[in-house]
């Protein structure tokens, strides 16, 4: 079993908004790509299944997009913004477990078209999820 990372030892991206359910969100262009942390992954361990929706998904911020599975549980994945996915990572289907290895690149997990933008500005930078997980 792997050691779970000291907070000063996870990668936050400062490129990425995060949520207090532990996705984060990046915007390329007029699209948001979205995935899970470093420290959700870590938290999840050995990740073996992702259950993601369909493109074509109108999704609420807060609603759930998808499961995470790991070999001791089961999680849920939060939308951080509204919006419809307009792709999903097929990767993650053979290997889910590149979340784990890359949760910032490789492991993204669904983009979506925004309903709203502004919902970015609603996310905590780098620095203000790095003391939320101190404090939580």
């Amino acid at each position: 079993m792997v050691e779970k990372k000291e907070l000063e030892e996870l990668t936050l991206l400062e490129d990425r908004r995060y949520d207090s359910e532990h996705a984060w969100a990046r915007i390329k262009g007029d699209e948001v790509f979205i995935g899970i942390s470093d420290f959700a992954q870590d938290q999840l361990g050995d990740i073996v299944f992702i259950e993601l929706p369909s493109v074509g998904a109108v999704l609420k911020k807060g609603d759930v997009f998808g499961q995470a599975e790991s070999v001791k549980s089961v999680s849920a994945l939060y939308m951080p913004v509204s919006g419809e996915v307009v792709a999903v990572n097929e990767n993650l289907a053979d290997t889910p477990d590149t979340v784990n290895k890359d949760p910032y690149e490789e492991g993204w997990m669904i983009i979506v078209k925004p309903n709203d933008l502004s919902e970015l500005d609603e996310l905590l930078t780098s620095e203000d999820y790095l003391n939320f997980l101190k404090e939580s």
